[in-house]
């Protein structure tokens, strides 16, 4: 998949000319309820039934690009920015759970009056679940949790730290690194800079905050749990045990395991992730 053009078109508000009809793409900002101004790509019919990209830690909506050309063309379409993330503002406040909830609360309902089906990745699958924490699961026709855990057994094991002497590299290095480590296929060096570029706009004490929520596992664990919405898990191997006994006591839920693909798998194997989303949708939410 040749991402370039799709990501310059994006930045550039141009329509995304892709093998079917032309998707155009639009900037959108709105006020979260303690007065953040947040963005978010809205691309798609409006009176189409919506699907909302929550992206992981410090990612910026774009990053879902893959998916917004795939299924603007029949969907509403809506890649959200969290606050301090992407072209969304970066205040000093408000990097909890808690309130990240209460920003995609205010978001659909700023965007939409009907369920949506929301699809989290990484960081975003916990904001989703603190939304289903705190706002139930009236507006949800769906979920769709994209490698990360979900508070089931087994819990993560910690990885080893390398040891490191001196003081710690810059940190544009470092987000660099992450970023590189997210793919198993490089998607090319102007995506790696655009991408890393948009990681430094948050701020690094807002960035370490959202590496510690401060929650228990079970708090996510209850979420997921409490309701029964259609649900997709789709995960690498570090969470295929969460996947099998979320499967095995959840009912409505199905899995998906990528075997071959990093982090940011809706990127790296995007024809099968979206092929997966497709089904799921089709068979599971809006038949």
């Amino acid at each position: 998949m040749r991402l370039a053009p799709i990501l310059l078109a994006l930045a550039l508000g141009f329509c995304v000319r892709t093998a079917g009809a032309a998707v155009t793409v639009h900037d959108r900002w709105f006020r979260s309820s303690d007065g953040v101004r947040l963005h978010y790509l809205e691309a798609g019919p409006a009176t189409a039934h919506t699907i909302v990209f929550v992206p992981g830690w410090t990612m910026p909506a774009w990053i879902w690009t893959p998916q917004i050309e795939a299924f603007a063309r029949h969907y509403h379409v809506i890649a959200f920015d969290p606050r301090g993330q992407g072209q969304s503002a970066a205040p000093e406040f408000g990097y909890t759970p808690a309130r990240r909830a209460d920003d995609i609360a205010d978001l659909l309902a700023h965007v939409t009056p009907v369920p949506v089906l929301i699809v989290g990745w990484s960081l975003g699958v916990l904001d989703t679940l603190a939304y289903v924490h705190r706002h139930g699961d009236t507006l949800l026709a769906g979920l769709v949790l994209v490698d990360n855990s979900v508070g089931e057994e087994p819990p993560p094991q910690p990885h080893p730290g390398h040891p490191h002497h001196g003081p710690p590299p810059p940190r544009p290095l470092m987000m660099r690194h992450f970023v590189r480590g997210m793919f198993h296929r490089s998607p090319g060096e102007a995506y790696l800079d655009r991408l890393t570029a948009a990681t430094l706009h948050t701020p690094e004490a807002a960035s370490r905050a959202l590496l510690s929520y401060p929650e228990p596992r079970s708090y996510w664990r209850d979420a997921v749990y409490a309701t029964g919405k259609p649900l997709l898990y789709a995960v690498r191997p570090t969470w295929f045990a969460q996947a099998d006994n979320l499967l095995r006591k959840r009912p409505n839920t199905e899995i998906a395991r990528f075997h071959d693909a990093g982090h940011a798998l809706f990127v790296d194997d995007a024809n099968r992730f979206n092929a997966l989303l497709s089904s799921f949708i089709h068979r599971r939410i809006w038949h």
